[in-house]
């Protein structure tokens, strides 16, 4: 049977106007829309785009693993381990963080920002990933350990996958309840610190992949930092001081979790063993010995201080109060009381 086109049809408008629509129900991404309202963060974004770099280009044949002995093979795979359990759950962060704005009819600015860091994080995770698998094979849970220090590490990040899975439940069940404002305090806090800290690592470690790996993570960092400034400096005017109460807490919960990877994790929050602090100092110092670039416990100290210093004067003139962090000798309101539900981490 031969098809028949269909006759030209005339456009039909409706003698009492045309039927109104439905709403959609909301929170959904639908209806679309393109609003731009910080013409900065889609500055951002295209520079995302111009710095965007792919992990499989860096030379990974030269990161021979008999260039290394045993015990620093071990401690640069642990010290990427540790790494992972912040950067490993970046994509997924940002990957749900992307489609709550789009849910929430957020700029689209910020949805396309929001989707450039889940990019990114995609790569630091790759990092991770290469580094851990060119130098132990089936690191870091599956391959045998043979040895007490492989024992240890094996162990060691057993417990902060265990305390990542916690903290990734909270902050699933967050999205939904806070502000950005709230919601970025931690992340800025992260930011902050690593931005800084991974250009020391470049110039402190010896081998050209490691080098050029900080180098990448911390520009990557550094563009991450000035999108939660922008965004939080949209969204802090006009905070109830219920929400500021709360962005104190969160600035004292990014500390605590973040100080994991950027210096020692304080007792607060932490299920860890008794064992688990001595074991990550020694693995850490192998990582430091094989030329990884970890920098020194004072240094990660000065580090923090400094990062501290600028989140103190960046919240405090929007009139909100910083965190005791007795630690590093920072004086500030004591949140001692918060729990693990209090924490929100965006990371």
């Amino acid at each position: 049977m031969a098809l028949t086109a269909p006759q030209q049809s005339q456009l039909v408008v409706p003698t009492g106007g045309f039927t109104p629509y439905p709403e959609v129900p909301q929170p959904n991404i639908f209806p679309m829309e393109w609003r731009v309202e910080t013409p900065k963060l889609a500055e951002l974004y295209e520079r995302s785009k111009r710095q965007v770099w792919n992990p499989a280009d860096f030379p990974w044949e030269t990161l021979r693993p008999e260039d290394f002995t045993e015990q620093q093979r071990l401690g640069i795979m642990y010290w990427y381990a540790v790494l992972a359990n912040f950067d490993g759950s970046g994509p997924a962060v940002f990957a749900k963080a992307t489609i709550h704005a789009f849910e929430t009819h957020q700029e689209d600015p910020i949805r396309k920002c929001f989707f450039s860091i889940t990019r990114d994080e995609m790569n630091h995770e790759e990092v991770c990933q290469r580094a851990i698998q060119k130098l132990v094979p089936g690191g870091p849970m599956d391959f045998e350990a043979t040895s007490d220090l492989a024992k240890a590490a094996q162990n060691n990040i057993g417990w902060l996958y265990h305390n990542g899975g916690r903290y990734w439940t909270g902050y699933s069940a967050s999205l939904a309840k806070y502000p950005l404002s709230v919601l970025f305090t931690s992340f800025l806090m992260g930011e902050v610190a690593s931005s800084t800290l991974f250009f020391g690592m470049s110039k402190k470690a010896t081998h050209p992949v490691f080098k050029e790996l900080f180098k990448r993570v911390g520009q990557d960092e550094a563009r991450h930092l000035a999108i939660c400034l922008t965004v939080l400096e949209k969204d802090w005017p006009g905070l109830s001081d219920e929400y500021k109460h709360l962005i104190t807490k969160q600035l004292r919960a990014g500390f605590v979790f973040l100080s994991m990877i950027l210096w020692e994790p304080p007792s607060q929050f932490w299920e860890i063993p008794e064992y688990f602090l001595p074991n990550h100092r020694v693995l850490v110092q192998h990582a430091r010995d094989a030329g990884l670039g970890v920098l020194t416990y004072d240094e990660q100290a000065d580090n923090w201080r400094t990062a501290l210093a600028r989140v103190r004067a960046i919240v405090g003139e929007w009139g909100i109060a910083f965190p005791a962090i007795p630690e590093l000798d920072l004086d500030g309101v004591d949140v001692s009381d918060i729990g693990p539900e209090d924490i929100i981490p965006v990371f």
